[in-house]
């Protein structure tokens, strides 16, 4: 064989694809037994929802798993601020990582920020969110031409 051959069947063998599962949003991980997390959601309508989750489920996806109005325009890549939640309670909110530069940036966009607003694609369920409960907002600021349609 060649060096060119070599080469050539070399490249060839590299262009295969992988089968495994590309995790899409909206995906949630099943909890093992004895590890069931619990969120509750508020909605816009004051209306509470709450949900058994995994370690490691973000707050968007579970959400949008459960067809909860939380549109994540950027497909969650803390690009954009229309998965903003408010975290009910303070003491809970203490127990999250510090949020990053990046989910700051994003943040100072977000209708109705408060002090206890993050990015529900940044906020991992863990042990310590276990019972986390937190708010819609009741708008975003992704507004689009539909949004000014006259409805009738």
């Amino acid at each position: 064989m060649s060096k060119w051959e070599q080469n050539t069947t070399f490249a060839r063998s590299r262009r295969r694809f992988s089968t495994s599962p590309i995790p899409q949003h909206g995906h949630l991980n099943t909890p093992k037994p004895g590890e069931e997390r619990h969120v509750t959601f508020i909605d816009k309508d004051n209306d509470r929802h709450t949900f058994t989750v995994a370690d490691g489920d973000n707050l968007l996806d579970i959400a949008q798993a459960n067809d909860l109005e939380m549109e994540g325009a950027c497909g969650g890549s803390c690009a954009c601020s229309t998965c903003h939640v408010i975290v009910e309670d303070p003491d809970m909110y203490d127990k999250m990582p510090e949020p990053d530069d990046d989910e700051n940036d994003m943040l100072d966009l977000a209708f109705g920020l408060t002090e206890t607003s993050r990015l529900g694609c940044q906020v991992k369920m863990t042990k310590e969110l276990d019972g986390l409960v937190v708010r819609l907002p009741s708008m975003t600021r992704n507004l689009q031409a539909s949004d000014f349609a006259k409805k009738g």
